[in-house]
């Protein structure tokens, strides 16, 4: 399978895109409205213990308290306990031993399965490290667990663990030896870790490379345990960008487009020093056309933002995204082949499978997924539909358990959340209607308004231009010590003259040529 990515920088943030075989398959946003959570440590406080819940509220310091599952607190709690009660270093003399491995932010496996009921030792007031596990979705607050763990590029680091585990992903069974081996040999006692895929075939260099920077990381934080009182963050995870380099940038990747000068030679670098053999894949992106553009992800971005999504057979899928559930229904539409319904149905069918898995990847959907799929009467069918869906899903990264279509051709999904979805991310509460809808945020605005200038700038020579916005985002684009609507004029060399109008929509802008003085806005429009 053809794979690339694809990465946007503007002064706002930048986006990553993840394409297969040419199509949008997963989207990563890094900006000041989007901001990354997971993997963040916190020194936090105990706020409340729900024993009927089995389930503890910490507070770290964000608006909503965090949830801590009894099932989430770490085997070696006391020896985190024991930390901040001290203040210094705590090691574990037992030697390591060799397991099989667990998924990252698990240190369990099959074999060595939690305890439905463990004692847990937690009251109201108590100091607690955690870290964030899934992102905070609607009034929820995110999600923690007391199992900390630091991920690098080869290894990921399993504070005061025994554990020696190698990634499920690692087929060979003599490279799992050697991988287990070399690492145990390098492992500083009081530490276990969790060797991930993209160690396969790597020597002891860049491992003892990476397990020494993730051991540096380990021992800041211990530092600045040592002066600090809850609720506080110990250490920030890396951006969205940094972290699909770190994790996703492989062989399996063709090549990595990035459209941003800096960053070009930032990512150079990293590779240099953790992959030089991927250094071939890179390629700077300075063409006037917009990066996006150019690999029709913009598009696909929009399509991702639509309740309707259209199928090439002329049939569509509508999907609706509540907080308790998605729920999506598959429509025949305009399509009506020439054979029997039973076969036009499996047909419809089968091609919304696989628009449905790549819009759940695309999208993010979390939590329970239902899909109402066009009625089928034969249970062969059905199973086709069922082993589609399950195929195109074992693409997915994230956790999904699928159910079997109902008599009236209904699948049921439960797929693992961690952030928010795409539409979440790209939207905010709308001051318009009071919360009841969703509109673009003003960071996507801004984004599109660069956008728009650098596909102006490429087909005329006119700078003199008149923004007329709504007063909200006006306010927006006058912020900072250099203001936003500065910074745009500077780079892309254009005088823009701001006009509040409040006819204009919240989430909208329209541009006037002052030399033509007239609307130019959809002439720009990707």
């Amino acid at each position: 399978m053809k794979k690339e990515i694809i990465i946007n920088s503007t002064e706002n943030g930048s986006r990553v895109a993840i394409t297969e075989e040419g199509k949008l398959a997963e989207l990563f946003v890094d900006s000041p409205d989007s901001e990354k959570h997971v993997g963040d440590i916190y020194l936090g406080r105990v706020a409340k213990v729900m024993p009927g819940i089995k389930a503890a509220f910490i507070d770290v310091g964000m608006k909503n308290d965090a949830f801590l599952h009894f099932s989430d607190i770490a085997d070696t709690q006391d020896s985190f306990d024991k930390l901040i009660e001290e203040g210094a270093d705590v090691d574990d003399d037992d030697d390591i031993e060799d397991e099989k491995a667990p998924t990252q932010k698990s240190a369990k496996t099959k074999t060595e399965k939690k305890p439905q009921f463990k004692k847990v030792n937690l009251v109201t007031g108590k100091e607690i490290i955690v870290q964030i596990t899934k992102e905070p979705v609607g009034k929820k607050g995110v999600r923690v667990t007391s199992e900390v763990s630091l991920p690098g590029r080869y290894l990921v680091l399993l504070p005061f663990s025994k554990l020696i585990g190698v990634s499920k992903r690692i087929s060979n069974f003599k490279e799992k030896r050697r991988l287990r081996k070399l690492v145990k040999s390098i492992l500083p006692s009081g530490f276990g870790v969790i060797i991930r895929t993209n160690a396969a075939g790597e020597d002891e260099k860049l491992l003892l490379s990476d397990l020494k920077s993730l051991i540096d990381t380990w021992k800041e934080i211990e530092e600045t345990l040592k002066g600090e009182k809850p609720p506080t963050i110990l250490y920030k995870d890396v951006k969205a960008t940094s972290s699909v380099m770190r994790d996703l940038f492989n062989e399996d990747i063709v090549r990595l487009v990035i459209d941003n000068k800096k960053m070009f030679r930032e990512i150079k670098t990293y590779v240099k020093q953790v992959a030089p053999n991927l250094l071939e894949k890179l390629e700077f992106y300075n063409k006037k056309e917009p990066v996006f553009d150019a690999f029709g992800i913009e598009k696909e971005i929009s399509r991702s933002l639509s309740r309707k999504v259209w199928l090439k057979s002329g049939g569509y899928i509508i999907i609706d995204i509540a907080e308790a559930m998605t729920v999506i229904d598959v429509n025949s539409g305009r399509f009506s082949g020439k054979q029997e319904q039973e076969l036009n149905s499996l047909k419809t069918n089968l091609e919304s499978a696989r628009e449905i898995a790549r819009q759940i990847r695309l999208r993010d959907l979390g939590g329970i997924i239902i899909i109402d799929f066009i009625d089928l009467q034969d249970e062969k069918n059905k199973k086709k539909i069922y082993d589609e869906v399950r195929k195109e899903l074992s693409k997915d990264r994230a956790k999904a358990t699928m159910y079997p279509l109902t008599e009236l051709s209904i699948m049921q999904i439960t797929r693992q959340r961690i952030r928010q979805n795409v539409l979440q991310t790209f939207s905010e509460s709308c001051p318009s209607c009071g919360g009841s809808g969703m509109i673009q945020s003003k960071s996507t605005i801004l984004s599109t308004i660069e956008r728009w200038l650098r596909r102006f700038k490429s087909e005329t020579k006119e700078h003199k231009l008149t923004l007329k916005i709504h007063p909200s985002f006006a306010e927006f684009l006058k912020e900072g010590l250099i203001k936003r609507i500065t910074k745009l004029q500077l780079k892309h060399m254009v005088f823009i003259r701001i006009e509040i109008d409040k006819t204009v929509l919240p989430d909208e802008f329209k541009f006037i040529s002052r030399k033509q003085n007239h609307d130019i806005t959809q002439l720009y429009n990707s």
